[in-house]
């Protein structure tokens, strides 16, 4: 039986000797000749879906993927995994699957890729967790891997300027207010998507597509490219012919490429542009697949040290499609690299440094992206909380904010719809601190993305009147004051679980805190006679999530 004479190959498990004989006889079964099954073996792994746009321009990226990975003399075997989609679970208890979702896709990559004995991995994601999902994958099985992220949607045109989602979310909020009509509303949904894709602007998955590139695990140029350009077809096959030469190379695998520097690069990257304060989630959580203590101190001291070079949507005036336009990630990369701020020498799939990437890009075009010289802001678009109220840290996108501190009484929900209903009814007033708690990663289960509350909020024009609190997430399109991943959470005891409806809660997002004026000693009586609630029937799914996830500035990793 022949043999590939690459080195150290997982794959050969499957295919030499005696005993692998039936093994042999299923994969002729499949179509392989004798050529094909003494070449190594990749997986191609795709989270493509039609349960979303997110996800619907995959299957082509992939199919191209698999014929640069057969031209290269590597035999492909394509396999799927799930897509929990943001936009169909959001505002109600579907929601709940979305972030458990990234583990099952991480698991579910590591699962078939050791069971199979692939030699490499190529994985296409597009919706919020499954690029995580995927590069948490990846960096577990640590054999040589290459991310592709799918693309974004197009921006929509309604009345002569370029839309988004959100601005359809905050649309709901207008015609509650009185401000839309109806028919206006239904004008605006029908233009809002107008592509497949991932949400336009930088958002969650804008965001880890970004960062990705800034590890090194992508290629260069991808992150920001539309999901419609034909160009697409063409870097993915060149992603096959990559994982091709890592494979026969030996490498770089993607624990080389993981290191506390390239997160440090990615972290980076994230304030730079804006962007979703999910990625202080899920940067750690990729971290610790690499053994990596990569925690929310460390992406608060990156983000307090990086000034706001890109003018991206939710906070500024454009969108993915403009940024590829201007030159992509690396020209972000390279701004940096020009204040001296990355880490130049981490290695990427390419072949090339970071700050080779970084050095050959076009410099910045002084509008969607800038220097340092001319920065936005002095720090990132991102900024992590700490006070009486939040020990373990809170997320605050400071990015677009025309103010960033505020003072005044808390009103306590226990869950999202209760705030959404109070909400809807106008039950609230100027300079309340609206607080949802009880939506952690135990306490949901699952640590809900609120993009419909906070976009009720804009739609009403409170969005800058109110501040919203809570230990569940934010979309990375959400917008306003509103602040996230309190830590502990309330079913971990921490603080917001004692708030009652009246304290005084303040915010400073130029000194980043955040602080409940409530006497200690009243504080302690609290916690004394509090009783952290249980869910009552939970599917089995959340409940074993509940039983193993950790804390959000840990990244809520389940093992």
């Amino acid at each position: 039986m022949p043999t590939d004479n690459t080195p150290r190959l997982p794959s050969r498990i499957v295919t030499d000797g005696l005993d692998r004989a039936p093994h042999r006889a299923f994969l002729r079964a499949m179509g392989h000749d004798e050529r094909a099954i003494a070449q190594p073996f990749a997986g191609i792994v795709s989270t493509g879906a039609s349960v979303t746009p997110c996800s619907m321009s995959l299957a082509p990226q992939a199919a191209a993927a698999r014929e640069g990975l057969a031209g290269a003399g590597v035999t492909p075997f394509e396999f799927s995994t799930i897509t929990v989609a943001d936009s169909m679970s959001m505002n109600h208890g579907g929601m709940r699957y979305s972030l458990v979702s990234r583990e099952i896709i991480a698991d579910s990559l590591d699962a078939v890729a050791r069971a199979h004995a692939y030699d490499g991995v190529i994985g296409f994601a597009a919706c919020d967790k499954t690029l995580p999902g995927l590069m948490m994958g990846m960096v577990r099985l640590n054999r040589p891997a290459v991310f592709v992220y799918g693309g974004a949607a197009l921006p929509g045109r309604w009345r002569g300027r370029d839309i988004g989602i959100v601005d359809v979310y905050e649309g709901v909020g207008q015609v509650y207010a009185g401000t839309m009509t109806e028919a206006e509303l239904t004008e605006l949904e029908r233009a809002g998507v107008p592509t497949v894709g991932s949400c336009a602007g930088q958002f969650t998955a804008n965001t880890m597509a970004m960062a990705a590139e800034a590890m090194g695990l992508a290629l260069p140029g991808t992150a920001m490219m539309p999901a419609v350009a034909s160009e697409r077809l063409a870097l993915a096959r060149e992603a096959g012919r990559t994982l091709a030469r890592l494979i026969r190379a030996g490498g770089p695998c993607p624990r080389e490429l993981v290191t506390r520097h390239s997160l440090a690069n990615a972290a980076m990257t994230v304030a730079a542009t804006g962007g979703s304060t999910n990625a202080a989630l899920h940067l750690p959580a990729i971290a610790h697949e690499a053994g990596i203590a990569f925690t929310l101190d460390d992406i608060a001291a990156i983000f307090d040290r990086t000034p706001l070079l890109a003018d991206l949507k939710p906070g500024g005036r454009f969108w993915a499609r403009d940024l590829h336009m201007a030159g992509g990630v690396p020209v972000v990369l390279r701004a940096l690299l020009e204040a001296g701020l990355l880490y130049p020498d981490c290695p990427t799939v390419t072949g090339r440094t970071i700050g080779e990437v970084a050095a050959a890009a076009p410099p910045p075009d002084g509008e969607v992206v800038r220097s340092a010289a001319a920065a936005l802001a002095p720090t990132g678009g991102v900024v992590v909380l700490r006070g009486s109220l939040a020990p373990d840290g809170a997320l605050l996108k400071v990015a677009g904010l025309k103010r960033v501190r505020h003072e005044g009484p808390a009103r306590v929900f226990e869950g999202e719809e209760a705030a959404v209903a109070a909400v809807r009814a106008r039950a609230y007033q100027p300079g309340d601190v609206l607080v949802i708690r009880g939506e952690g990663p135990k306490g949901g289960p699952g640590m809900r993305e609120m993009l419909g509350v906070t976009a009720l909020l804009y739609g009403q024009g409170m969005g800058e009147q109110v501040a919203l609190l809570t230990d569940g997430r934010f979309s990375g399109a959400t917008r306003g004051l509103c602040i996230g991943h309190v830590g502990p959470e309330a079913a971990a005891g921490g603080p917001i679980a004692l708030i009652r409806d009246g304290d005084i809660v303040a915010i400073d997002g130029q000194a980043c805190t955040l602080d409940l004026k409530v006497d200690p000693a009243v504080l302690e009586e609290r916690r004394r006679a509090w009783i952290p609630a249980e869910p009552a029937d939970l599917p089995p799914t959340l409940a074993k999530y509940r039983r193993l996830v950790g804390p959000a500035d840990r990244g809520a990793v389940t093992h």
